[in-house]
């Protein structure tokens, strides 16, 4: 494997030098007298090659003696390590100056009533968080017997969907009995109380693994719960399983195998949040908590047929969680409905210490207002063209009934691909550790697309390159600040346009919803993005469609 060595201090091992898994050879310090050097003006041409610069011979030269010192740096820098945990001194805040709250509704939800609890475990298996917390409250259904309900099915449907990490069964079961205990006094924490979840794979749980889905930290057990644990307990809420995640938040592949979509088991279910999806869907778990860097709460949902919220950045701490990309990493409930995820949403959002991205802003949602005579964001081109599914074109159709006011919405034409570069800089960051030690070489998944490539090839990007992506990221934020105004959100199909990539750099909130199924076997979703701080309206909205369209109930057939 050729590699040009020096301007950027990391050297490549021969594929046939050393087995998978061990250290690659660093850059010595210094040169020795006598010895050749490590850095020429050969390898300068060739490193300025690599980054798309043109230089002169004499400007090479000049280079020289500078960049003939990076090594020494970069090896100073690198003898000290630096926990995943620890993030860049710059946070991200999404709101620009003059950023100014929308006004929130008091809390109202749905009011329906959960009628008597079923007598079939299946049934129940499948009932929403706002029914669960129905008839746990009434004590029509307890705790302990959901909660065996759910580790039996994950016991069960687990291993074919290759979904859970672990079980959590000795805490869930202690969890479920002291709920019990506090309902049949009759002091409720809050409608998540008693009601079993599971955990993406990168919330730390204490003396249980916690292993990111990635072959190099099998075996990672925390001694404290990831923040939003915390809360969940706080809540009453009962953890039974950590569910599975393509390694390191990439995918679907993990080192369990490939966790499948319910609805059919011969496809993925997409990642990264894969068993968060895939558990919630098969009903082994009334919900999860999964996270988005830049798609993995929608696209698992858009697989499985769930529904999902991603928040506004820095809405849900992530203290305790695997940092993947600093600036982007949002946390956020994985649900069978939009209620439940609203339900999970407030008692998950504010500030704490441990982020410092996090941030307290006021919450409200009311799904009984009519949505008639909102203003909904919409691009023709998203629903035109054969590549559209008809599930997505029913879909504006059901939103058109609902009584709202389409309006066009246009995003400023820049180079918002240029975005990508912040995230796979952060994420080369870190995990800067596995590149350098060759531990990278123990991941399944290997191919160009996949991490330990990734990681490799954002060390050859130029740190002006970085910059100059993170100045278009302002402008993308002014951009969505513009395009939105007037509006009370946009709908359309979850990966239409640059809708996607925008919004996971803007930090704006979205909810994902199941629309229909492209086949008998293949669930298919839309999305509507809301303004900053204000997932109450999208909520509201989507409440809305998924009423109308009918669809959300339907379950897989597992076998």
């Amino acid at each position: 494997m050729a590699v040009v060595a020096g301007a950027t201090g990391l050297t490549a091992r021969a594929a046939s030098a050393a087995p998978s898994g061990d250290a690659r050879r660093q850059p010595e310090p210094g040169g020795g007298e006598g010895s050749e050097p490590r850095i020429t003006s050969a390898s300068i041409a060739a490193a300025a090659a690599v980054m798309g610069l043109d230089l002169t011979d004499a400007e090479i030269e000049q280079m020289l003696p500078v960049v003939a010192r990076n090594p020494d740096r970069f090896a100073e820098r690198r003898a000290f390590s630096i926990p995943n945990e620890v993030g860049q001194a710059s946070v991200f805040d999404p709101r620009l100056a003059g950023f100014a709250q929308r006004p929130q509704p008091a809390m109202r939800w749905s009011g329906r009533d959960a009628g008597p609890p079923p007598s079939d475990d299946e049934d129940l298996a499948f009932a929403p968080v706002w029914r669960l917390s129905q008839w746990l409250r009434t004590r029509r259904v307890r705790s302990v017997d959901l909660t065996r309900l759910c580790l039996s099915r994950l016991e069960r449907y687990g291993p074919a969907l290759e979904c859970v990490a672990a079980l959590c069964a000795e805490r869930a079961l202690a969890s479920a009995e002291r709920a019990d205990e506090e309902l049949d006094a009759g002091r409720v924490r809050g409608p998540l109380h008693g009601v079993p979840y599971g955990l993406k794979d990168l919330f730390d749980t204490a003396r249980i693994p916690t292993q990111w889905g990635a072959e190099p930290y099998r075996g990672r057990t925390p001694d404290a719960d990831a923040d939003v644990v915390v809360r969940l307990d706080r809540a009453g809420a009962v953890p039974v399983a950590k569910l599975s995640l393509g390694a390191l938040a990439y995918g679907d592949i993990w080192y369990g195998g490939t966790t499948k979509n319910p609805f059919n088991v011969e496809m993925g279910s997409s990642g990264s949040s894969a068993g968060s999806a895939a558990a919630t869907a098969a009903g082994l778990v009334p919900f999860a908590l999964g996270t988005e860097t830049l798609g993995s709460i929608v696209s698992p949902s858009m697989r499985c047929g769930t529904t999902g919220l991603r928040p506004t950045f820095g809405r849900i701490s992530r203290a305790g969680a695997m940092a993947l990309c600093w600036s982007l990493d949002k946390v956020g409930p994985i649900c069978r409905c939009v209620e439940d995820c609203g339900l999970v949403f407030e008692a998950l959002h504010g500030q704490e210490p441990g982020d410092p991205s996090s941030r307290t802003a006021p919450f409200g949602v009311d799904l009984r207002r009519s949505v008639e005579g909102m203003r909904v964001g919409y691009a023709p081109a998203w629903f035109d063209g054969p590549r559209v599914s008809d599930v997505d074109r029913a879909a504006l159709d059901a939103m058109r009934g609902l009584g709202v006011e389409l309006v066009e919405f246009r995003l400023a034409d820049l180079p918002y691909g240029a975005m990508r570069t912040i995230l796979e800089v952060e994420a080369a960051s870190a995990f800067e550790e596995l590149t350098l030690s060759g531990r990278d070489d123990m991941l399944a998944w290997q191919s160009p697309r996949a991490w330990p490539n990734t990681f490799r090839c954002s060390r050859m990007v130029p740190a002006v390159e970085y910059v100059q992506a993170e100045r278009i990221r302002r402008m993308a934020c002014e951009a969505m600040r513009d395009a939105m105004d007037g509006m009370d959100a946009v709908f359309g199909p979850s990966f239409a346009g640059n809708m996607l990539l925008v919004t996971n750099f803007t930090g704006h909130p979205c909810v994902v919803l199941r629309a229909g199924f492209r086949d008998a076997q293949t669930p298919h979703g839309v999305s509507l993005w809301g303004h900053l701080d204000d997932e109450g309206t999208i909520l509201a909205l989507a409440h809305a469609m998924e009423q109308r369209l009918g669809v959300w109930e339907v379950r897989p057939t597992l076998a």
